[in-house]
């Protein structure tokens, strides 16, 4: 991806002396600052890859494992390849009151099923399922702790636990082929006291003005963004300097992805 320098925000206020007021970011971070990531790679033994990512206080563990078979579905409308598919969920202990768990619930929650249908959509976009062979990958997602973002946090770490199985894969020589077309990261950007921000936390996200998701691959392709205006409707030009500031976060993660 050719790196872009960050446009300076147009806001109507001056940013450079929002970047040394200590209050618009508790943490003291300056607008297009990522909070601290790290990758901890096979963070558990028995998934065939697993990592956990932290992104700040938000810690999400990626695993992933391998079924020799394809869903019924597929067999029935004969469809060629592969599959891969995601499990997301939030342990109970991972917010400050706890939250009861939805197998206890009996069902899945909106907000669930969504997010997991979001990562598995992200992680089949980089992926040529042709060559993935007969087989099924589970991408499960599970949050130990969450201050903001994370659906973000938790594409990001998945991504890097599927280079790892798939790298797996081709050493075992069950593939033959590298089925992964590119590499992939995502972020949240927001407006928050009329400022747009990288990677907000939980209080910025729910205080933002504006909420934004932004799912891109390392040649700059947009898989999904999603953004809501929270209270005011927000215009072009404030969506294109969120969508500025997610290029450079993504940027950084997917150096960060390599890196580790």
């Amino acid at each position: 991806m050719n790196k872009k320098p960050f446009n300076k925000i147009n806001t109507g206020i001056n940013l450079e002396e929002f970047i040394n007021v200590a209050e618009l970011r508790y943490d003291g971070r300056k607008p297009d600052e990522l909070r601290p990531v790290k990758f901890t790679r096979d963070f558990t033994i028995n998934a065939k890859s697993s990592v956990l990512v932290e992104m700040g206080n938000t810690k999400v563990i990626c695993a992933v494992s391998v079924d020799e078979g394809v869903p019924g579905w597929m067999r029935a409308q004969n469809v060629e390849g592969g599959w891969l598919t995601c499990e997301y969920s939030m342990l109970p202990s991972a917010t400050p009151d706890r939250a009861r768990r939805e197998a206890s619930m009996g069902k899945l929650g909106g907000r669930t099923m969504e997010i997991q249908r979001l990562i598995g959509r992200a992680l089949r976009s980089v992926l040529d399922l042709k060559k993935l062979g007969r087989r099924q990958l589970y991408i499960d997602c599970d949050v130990i702790q969450a201050d903001g973002g994370t659906r973000t946090a938790s594409i990001t770490g998945a991504y890097v636990a599927l280079r790892m199985a798939v790298d797996r894969l081709i050493e075992e020589k069950l593939l033959k082929e590298d089925p992964i077309k590119e590499a992939l990261a995502a972020i949240s950007v927001g407006i928050y006291k009329q400022v747009p921000l990288l990677d907000l936390n939980y209080f910025e996200d729910s205080k933002a003005e504006v909420d934004m998701n932004v799912v891109m691959t390392a040649s700059g392709k947009l898989v999904e963004v999603q953004g809501t205006a929270e209270e005011e409707p927000f215009t072009k030009e404030q969506m294109a300097q969120m969508m500025d500031l997610a290029e450079k976060g993504i940027n950084e993660l997917l150096e960060a992805q390599k890196a580790e």
